[in-house]
């Protein structure tokens, strides 16, 4: 099985390229940035904080996350409950950050991505693929781009779709993310000492797909 691995901090537009490289070299696209979300959403539910003063193993017994491709798309199912579009908001994004520092919640996480990548073609995108979850990857990519520029389109996306957000409160999420993601003792937020480094900083999403593309290809052939 060929394996593709982008890492990356949040914003930098690896899902988006992630998912139209997927489609485009006809692999099976895991965002596991998403596993993390839908853990997240269980620890909001019961009213914990990203401080995580409980007991994350016992929630974690609670919890079942599954993925579904329906109709060529990845969905993600937290027990049996479809949350594909609930994760996407910032308490989602926040809460996915503190509960993956967590070891409990990344061993939790761990085989069911070395499972699909085992069993298929896989372009997987995160924070630490290539280093720590596909450190054998086919293929190692890290996308970035400058926190301003992730801002803009994290606003513009958030905005689109109907919520009320403020440009300033997304910067600085952005920018506290991305130093909990660094900063973590397990599986910090780095490039694999392997990676093709890919900054997408003023890039249109075709531009980056294109040239994703293009290295993709290149390192298989």
């Amino acid at each position: 099985m060929i394996s593709i691995a982008l890492d990356g901090p949040a914003g930098a537009g690896k899902s988006t390229v992630a998912k139209m490289a997927a489609k485009e070299l006809g692999f099976i696209y895991v965002d596991t940035g998403a596993l993390y979300r839908a853990v997240g959403i269980m620890f909001i539910r019961k009213g914990i904080s990203t401080e995580l003063n409980c007991d994350v193993e016992e929630i974690l017994k609670e919890i079942n996350v599954d993925i579904k491709f329906i109709n060529g798309e990845q969905r993600v199912f937290l027990n049996g409950e479809d949350v594909s579009e609930v994760i996407r908001t910032p308490e989602a994004s926040m809460m996915a950050s503190a509960v993956s520092a967590k070891p409990p919640v990344r061993a939790f996480l761990l085989e069911m991505q070395r499972k699909l990548a085992r069993e298929n073609n896989v372009l997987m995108d995160g924070r630490d693929i290539g280093t720590v979850v596909l450190p054998n990857a086919t293929v190692k990519m890290f996308v970035t781009a400058t926190a301003e520029e992730r801002a803009n389109r994290r606003y513009k996306e958030l905005t689109e779709k109907g919520m009320s957000v403020e440009y300033k409160d997304v910067y600085d999420d952005i920018v506290k993310r991305d130093y909990n993601d660094s900063h973590r003792e397990i599986a910090p937020l780095k490039p694999a000492e392997d990676s093709i480094i890919f900054d997408t900083t003023g890039n249109t999403l075709e531009e980056s797909v294109e040239k994703a593309l293009k290295i993709i290809k290149e390192r298989l052939a």
